[in-house]
């Protein structure tokens, strides 16, 4: 059995420890600078305090009960990273987008060049040297060291409540070398953790990252249905077009970033409808949809990560940049352009309909 170490203990990277406890692994789940309380909570009772939180304001079953963690999992401070981590048959990063800086300068120096890395955190970041070109975390954290690490990462749609209460669940494993990714595989697959394997590291995480973005954009629709009707009451045309539109700037983007797109498109759309229904992104977009102001939407969600934010400007900036460069034709991304508009320019939502039209002769 192996021992594994995940670093950052918010609710993805508790989720993945329960396939891999499922399967009889060790893991010691660390706690960031900033999960102090959730550690605390988890050495004194055994339980996860933000996936209880979760589980109490949203399990549409009405369960009320503390969110227990497997047996098999302890629970460290940041302090006790080192120890945590020197004996590890794998380290886990689950940091958010927010908190990948602090990973790289922190705990990418630390770890041993024989030990794998698998990355649950989805985004893309300015690679500061080719005008308008996004790489993904993977590639942004090898920067950080002269180690020749081997870094793996996880894509495709899934929320980590839903995975944490073993609900059936589709994933992409990508990486360097197949012979890694089919080892990281025997140690996590379930029989409802189901595991695809990629070699395209860039195309994969691209896909994913971008989902963060234009989930927000298709769930404007929500909230315009809510204001319409004045209820919790959705109309899925709206929904269905926005999805279209989002599918269509996705591809667009997947091939301006040098990434497969006709592979990789399918699995950010997978992550697209999973985070349109059940992600943190759903809840901007929705007030925003309503009317509320990005500030005003922030401040109507506190404690909330909202990835979306910084895929969103990060994308729209490599579009204006490769559209100045005349790689691509700014006018392709209209929904991209009015999620800018929203998030930095304080806009209210007046969805470009008549944008998103198209003419093909065959």
């Amino acid at each position: 059995m192996a021992i594994i170490t995940v670093i950052c203990s918010g609710m993805m990277g508790s989720a993945i420890t329960f396939p891999a406890a499922h399967n009889g692994h060790t893991i010691r789940l660390v706690g960031s600078p900033l999960d102090s309380d959730i550690i605390r909570h988890g050495k004194k009772t055994g339980e996860h305090l933000t996936l209880s939180l979760y589980r109490k304001n949203n399990d549409t079953n009405g369960i009320d009960a503390p969110f227990v963690m497997p047996g098999s999992v302890s629970f460290h401070y940041i302090e006790e990273m080192e120890d945590c981590i020197k004996d590890a048959d794998l380290i886990i990063c689950g940091v958010s987008s927010f908190g990948m800086d602090w990973f790289c300068e922190n705990v990418i120096p630390k770890l041993p060049e024989k030990t794998p890395l698998l990355s649950i955190s989805k985004g893309m970041i300015d690679d500061g040297e080719n005008k308008g070109h996004l790489i993904s975390y993977p590639e942004y954290m090898q920067r950080f060291t002269d180690k020749k690490l081997r870094i793996y990462a996880v894509g495709g749609p899934c929320t980590s409540y839903e995975l944490a209460v073993q609900d059936p669940t589709e994933v992409v494993f990508c990486g360097p070398d197949m012979k890694t990714l089919r080892w990281l595989k025997q140690l996590f697959e379930t029989d409802y953790y189901h595991i695809s394997l990629s070699t395209d590291v860039h195309g994969v995480e691209c896909a994913v990252a971008l989902k963060n973005a234009y989930a927000l954009g298709v769930a404007l629709a929500i909230g315009l249905s809510y204001k319409k009707e004045g209820k919790a009451l959705e109309h899925y045309n709206s929904q269905a077009g926005l999805f279209m539109q989002a599918s269509r700037e996705m591809y667009l983007l997947l091939d301006a970033f040098e990434s497969t797109a006709e592979r990789n498109i399918f699995v950010g759309l997978g992550d697209l409808y999973v985070t349109v229904f059940g992600g943190r992104n759903r809840k901007l977009g929705a007030l925003l949809g309503q009317g509320y102001t990005y500030n005003e939407s922030k401040e109507r969600l506190p404690g909330i990560t909202m990835e979306g934010i910084v895929i969103s400007n990060r994308t729209a900036k490599a579009v204006e940049q490769l559209a100045t460069i005349g790689k691509i034709n700014i006018e392709d991304f209209p929904l991209l352009r009015h999620i800018k508009e929203l998030l930095q320019d304080e806009a209210t939502v007046n969805i470009p309909w008549k944008d998103f039209e198209t003419e093909y002769e065959s």
